[in-house]
């Protein structure tokens, strides 16, 4: 299972939200570059960059730091206002390994697909985030009428592979990760579930890597709070 370190970048800063509230965020650095080489020279292999002014339909410069990032031989995986062919291009252009699609998904199941066969499935993830059981958008301020399963299950009919999947309610708090809602996910659709919001302690990553359904976890909060370490939580997803 693999393990991506979060960079959320928010005004050019690395951060952190409670929820996905703007207003409830914390600040860590105002170096992203520096940020992704300390999570790289710790073992990291990808990277889970979040543009958050992008989500938030903001003017930004993070193509820029994009750019910065994948040139130090990392994976990464972009996210954040990839809303048409023209933004994802743009990421593909930038460095991005692998991008994951939203509100687009849900707006517009047909023009995902073609994203999907344009760029590849390895390529393109779709996020299947869960506000109230059903799926959100537009940064999670938007509720869909579609179950994670439901939209699932049809974008993987429309040759998806890969999806991320965030219970929005323990996304920032450190409160554990919905270990059960995603394997469900994972064993309803058939698609390769990234596990993101919540985790908070190193048997939350083993108790995913054992599952056998999940692809990989995104941290953020219990890194930069230091809980435990990122070499510890490359040791558990590898069972060791």
């Amino acid at each position: 299972m693999l393990i991506y370190p979060a960079i959320d970048l928010l005004d050019g800063k690395v951060v952190r939200l409670r929820q996905g509230d703007p207003r409830q965020r914390s600040v860590f650095s105002d170096d992203p570059v520096a940020t992704a080489r300390h999570w790289l020279d710790r073992g990291a292999e990808w990277l889970h960059l979040v543009s958050l002014d992008g989500t938030f339909g903001a003017a930004n410069r993070n193509m820029a730091i994009l750019e910065k990032v994948a040139q130090l031989d990392v994976h990464v995986q972009f996210t954040g206002g990839l809303r048409d062919m023209a933004a994802l291009q743009s990421a593909i252009d930038a460095g991005a390994s692998r991008l994951v699609i939203g509100t687009m998904a849900v707006r517009d199941p047909a023009a995902a697909a073609e994203a999907i066969g344009r760029f590849g499935a390895e390529t393109v993830a779709v996020a299947l985030d869960a506000k109230e059981g059903k799926v959100a958008t537009h940064g999670w301020s938007e509720l869909s009428q579609q179950t994670p399963v439901e939209l699932g299950k049809r974008l993987r009919e429309l040759g998806a592979t890969q999806a991320l999947y965030t219970d929005i309610s323990r996304d920032g708090g450190l409160a554990g990760v919905n270990i059960a809602d995603t394997v469900a996910l994972a064993q309803s659709t058939g698609l390769r579930v990234i596990a993101s919001g919540g985790i908070s302690t190193l048997s939350d990553i083993s108790k995913l890597a054992r599952s056998g359904g999940v692809a990989g976890a995104i941290i953020g909060m219990a890194l930069y709070q230091k809980t435990f370490s990122l070499e510890d939580a490359l040791s558990a997803a590898r069972g060791a």
